[in-house]
């Protein structure tokens, strides 16, 4: 049996290293990848970049490598640091062959007693490098996976009863910072499908899939912030009102929810109630926000309430994204 090695920060995970990790998983029957813990060099959090090998390769044995040496270089001192901590993370693991596109690949296949392999070592297919996408992640979005691209754009999710200005702020937030934004895609749907203003459990299910796979998309037209409005657990509210139940896929994905996104707003029903054919009145706005509110607290999920003017609530929220670090 082969065994595959390849090591980086993949601080982000790019094109050019999925080239390197694509060839390790082609060519060996086993893979290892170890994922090097760099605070100095990114602000990503070693477990969210772990994930996306996890994801990505999900045969692999992806190890997280805490407290590795910092310092690189070719120096026979610093070669030997690596070499020291590699060994002692792999054990008596055995590895066969040795997969990078780095001059480092040499000494370390060596001291592995491993097939040196040199992946696109010209960077002549992915003319990319970690230091230059970190300079602007936008920019460079396209040498990236969709799924880690969008774990470096802070969501932002706006809840509320109908009529308490969800699609207002959204869409101004995303006007405000120069982004793109997620519409409520329920409403949408609810014009193209409702029967006697109704919609069955089925279909509300069908909602929240279908706004997330629209926001998967979304998300990549975004720069650092993305904003949301509406999420799984509203819809899941919406079920319980209309049906007194959830459908499981429906319950799962309003209990992701707040793992899902950075920052929730809750969006106070003082904002002018405005009658349309999807909304049941004054009375159920305060029925709905009551409910979506006991939802948020019986979960322990953490939100922030967004009420007063349209510009009291852009002030509010401008001063909460400061607090957010952006992942560089």
């Amino acid at each position: 049996m082969s065994l595959g090695l390849a090591l980086g920060k993949f601080a982000p995970l790019h094109k050019g290293h999925q080239l390197v990790l694509d060839e390790a998983t082609a060519s060996t029957d086993e893979q290892i990848f170890v994922i090097y813990d760099s605070p100095h060099v990114t602000k990503v959090p070693l477990g969210v970049r772990a994930n996306w090998l996890r994801q990505l390769y999900p045969a692999a044995h992806v190890i997280e490598a805490w407290g590795g040496p910092q310092e690189v270089g070719l120096e026979p001192g610093l070669m030997l640091l690596h070499e020291e901590y590699l060994l002692k993370i792999l054990g008596s693991t055995k590895v066969t062959h040795f997969f990078s596109s780095e001059p480092y690949g040499e000494h370390v296949s060596k001291r592995l007693g491993a097939v040196n392999v040199q992946v696109d070592v010209n960077r002549s297919k992915f003319p990319v490098s970690g230091s230059v996408v970190r300079k602007d992640y936008f920019q460079h979005r396209s040498a990236m996976d969709p799924l880690v691209y969008r774990d470096l754009v802070a969501k932002i999710v706006f809840l509320g009863a109908p009529g308490s200005g969800k699609s207002t702020i959204t869409e101004l937030c995303a006007k405000h910072f120069q982004t793109s934004y997620m519409p409520e895609y329920g409403r949408e749907y609810w014009e193209a499908n409702e029967v006697d203003r109704k919609l069955t459990q089925a279909q509300l299910q069908e909602i929240a899939l279908g706004h997330i796979e629209r926001e998967n998309l979304k998300v990549m037209e975004a720069k650092d912030f993305f904003f949301v409005d509406t999420d799984a657990s509203t819809t899941a509210v919406f079920s319980d009102y209309y049906h007194q139940q959830t459908l499981p896929e429906l319950a799962d994905l309003s209990n992701a929810a707040s793992r899902r996104y950075d920052l929730t707003f809750l969006c106070m029903p003082d904002f002018e109630y405005v009658e349309t054919e999807d909304r049941s009145g004054e009375v159920v706005r305060l029925e709905f926000h009551s409910r979506i509110t006991d939802k948020l607290l019986t979960s322990k999920r953490p939100f922030i309430e967004l009420g007063g003017t349209l510009a009291q609530r852009l002030e509010r929220v401008q001063k909460e994204l400061k607090l957010i670090e952006i992942l560089k």
